[in-house]
């Protein structure tokens, strides 16, 4: 295996790679063939990804596994099924892709997972972890009831086997007898250690031709003699559970081969080649390096999860800074340094430190995002406060629930998109109770180059519809922490709601005092009888230029539930057009909530929506995609201007 130590500048040399244009050459590759060209996709990877940034020691590390999996089936007529997809990057440039990969996550190109419309070989569209082995179970059934022979294969990694639904279809599998295999990639959790010369041995063993045929003799011999197939059955599954952790699985009725070296390609490809034709439930077990083939990455998996894109250097010298004038110091006083700009998940988690040491009964939780939600800190200085769930969302608010029942205050941060996988434990097990939960909710509205699996579009009109439900929405850095605290402190379930990225660099005072929920603020007044921006959220920042341009009021409207009665009745009183501004989707949204709450009064009032579209948006950079969506500054003015300008506005 060749190693890297950087990653390359220049496209790489892969004459293998260059030549393949399917998947199916690889059925004539002998193992010499396929480790060159592992080699070639390793480094074609390491460039293709420091070109356009994206997820990358997941897809380091099964650079092996993915040579094999094309090399015994035959894709796309075989399924595979990836999931989550942050591994999937190889399995693209095997299957027509090489040369796209440039546009990978780009507004317009390649998707950052596999999706079903952008290419035959993948065969399930994946975001959210732990989907496969049930799409793949379901695909098995689909086959044995059409009268269809066809492999299908889910891989999975040890963090997603970490859910329940993963546990669900591995019992639902064997309990039907499927023909499917499932492929445990382990990454990082230790299952076991016994990786090795042994347990590979053994492993070849257990899948060998011989040995299959020999066993399946011997049950149908021992089925005639009483006692002694139950007899048999547990020999085996204790000389199996010596050398693997076979019998979770094996009792689950599948059979259990494992763990080997999954960088070690003779070795897959005999495994492989034998399990994908056994009949029934089939279990392979493989220990990998994740970031395999890049030393930086090997020795810091979290933090070569994904990178951003690698600027290129250049070794022209600096520009030269202009003299200054001798009195310009007397000329004009000096700027004062502005604040800069945050991460509002910075934010959150300095915020949750410092009101963890204010009240002792905080407690933390997060289900596996500890890093993007930045509880590192936190984990350290409470680590006894400090509950990381794995990929188990309806648990985290469950268990939050529970804690709440107990007179604990506990925090839930949850992305907007994982927080839809929690939403009858939100209803249920919280909000029909009244329970005194907090939910810091990251990445709402468009999050960029993960695409629609990962938008945070949908939260406002899931949470907004739930009784008894607080839902804030700060519009800067300060009103975040502000509103966390007023969150905190509100006794029953509460939500704050923002974006992902930085703010737009208001300075955050250090206390911890709370804003008032349901207040509007007024940021300008406009002309009396013209526009009326009601803004929530993150739209603050280009309603701000709008008001300016059409010279209208500007109210930030910081609380979606309840909204400021006051506030919306005030607007539409001394306002002809009232314009509601959400990064989320209209339907059911704070817009939705205005046009509510004006019905209610029976007050009437031209009011235009503006939001997400009703579809899906997909990836690309946030600005892009708000200015596709017209949400930027320029396509709200032009929305606004075309209904001004609509001919009932003719005096």
């Amino acid at each position: 295996m060749k190693l890297f130590d950087e990653i390359p500048a220049e496209r790489p040399a892969t004459p293998m790679l260059d030549t393949l244009e399917s998947p199916a050459a690889l059925h004539d590759f002998k193992t010499a063939q396929l480790r060159e060209l592992a080699d070639e996709l390793r480094a074609y990877l390491l460039y293709s990804v420091g070109c356009t940034g994206g997820h990358f020691g997941a897809g380091l590390g099964v650079v092996e596994l993915t040579v094999a999996l094309h090399h015994i089936l035959d894709t796309p007529h075989d399924r595979l099924v990836w999931d989550v997809g942050h591994q999937a990057y190889p399995h693209k440039i095997l299957t027509g892709r090489r040369e796209q990969m440039a546009t990978i996550r780009q507004f317009g190109g390649l998707a950052a997972f596999p999706k079903r419309d952008e290419s035959p070989y993948d065969t399930f569209g994946v975001g959210h972890s732990s989907t496969s082995i049930s799409a793949a179970l379901g695909m098995a059934l689909a086959a044995r009831t059409k009268g269809e022979k066809r492999r299908v294969c889910a891989v999975i990694g040890d963090g997603a086997l970490s859910a329940g639904m993963s546990f669900e279809a591995l019992a639902h599998a064997g309990h039907v007898d499927a023909n499917m295999l499932v492929i445990l990639n382990d990454n990082e959790m230790s299952i076991s250690e016994n990786v090795g010369g042994m347990a590979s041995y053994l492993a070849r063993i257990l899948v060998s031709k011989p040995y299959t045929v020999m066993r399946e003799n011997s049950k149908r011999v021992l089925s005639h003699l009483p006692g002694a197939l139950e007899l048999a059955r547990r020999t085996e599954e204790h000389v199996k559970g010596m050398v693997s952790p076979a019998t979770l699985f094996e009792e689950m009725g599948f059979n259990y081969i494992g763990p080997i070296d999954g960088h070690d390609l003779p070795t897959l490809v005999q495994t492989l080649g034998n399990m994908a034709n056994l009949e029934g439930p089939q279990f392979l077990h493989i220990k990998t390096c994740k970031g395999r083939g890049f030393r930086p990455a090997e020795a810091d998996p979290i933090g070569y999860h994904a990178i951003t894109k690698l600027e290129k250097t250049t070794s022209e010298p600096p520009p030269k800074k202009e003299p200054r004038s001798p009195n310009a110091a007397t000329a004009a006083p000096e700027a004062q340094p502005q604040p800069q700009p945050r991460k509002y998940c910075n934010v959150f988690g300095e915020w949750l430190c410092d009101m963890a040491a204010a009240d002792a009964r905080l407690i933390g939780i997060t289900p596996a995002m500890r890093e993007g939600s930045d509880l590192i800190r936190f984990s350290r200085e409470y680590p006894e406060r400090y509950y990381d769930v794995a990929i188990a969302e309806q648990h985290a608010v469950t268990l939050a629930a529970g804690m709440a029942c107990e007179s604990m205050k506990p925090v839930v941060a949850i992305y907007s998109t994982f927080l839809q996988r929690g939403y009858d434990q939100l209803i249920h097990d919280v909000a029909v109770q009244a329970l005194d939960v907090t939910f810091a909710i990251d990445r709402a509205g468009v999050v960029g180059e993960d695409g629609p699996t990962h938008h945070g579009a949908l939260d406002l009109s899931y949470l907004r519809c739930i009784p008894g439900m607080v839902v804030l929405a700060p519009a800067d850095e300060a009103e975040c922490r502000a509103m966390l605290s007023a969150a905190y402190h509100h006794e029953g379930p509460a939500a704050v709601r923002y974006p992902r990225g930085t703010g737009p660099g208001t300075q955050v005072a250090s206390n911890l005092e709370a804003l008032p929920i349901g207040e509007a603020e007024t940021r300008r007044s406009g002309a009396q009888d013209g526009v009326a921006l009601l803004a929530f959220g993150s739209m603050n920042g280009p309603a701000t230029e709008v008001a300016e341009r059409l010279d209208a009021t500007h109210l930030n409207m910081r609380s979606v539930k309840p909204l400021d009665r006051e506030a919306i009745l005030a607007a539409a009183r001394d306002h002809r057009l009232l314009v509601t501004l959400e990064e989320s989707v209209v339907a059911g949204g704070a817009g939705s909530g205005v046009n509510e709450l004006l019905a209610a009064e029976g007050v009437q009032v031209e009011v235009l929506n503006l939001g997400l579209p009703d579809a899906f948006v997909e990836h690309g950079k946030p600005a892009e995609l708000l200015a596709a969506c017209g949400l930027d500054a320029e396509g709200i003015e032009a929305a606004v201007r075309q209904r001004w300008d609509a001919p009932q506005h003719d005096d």
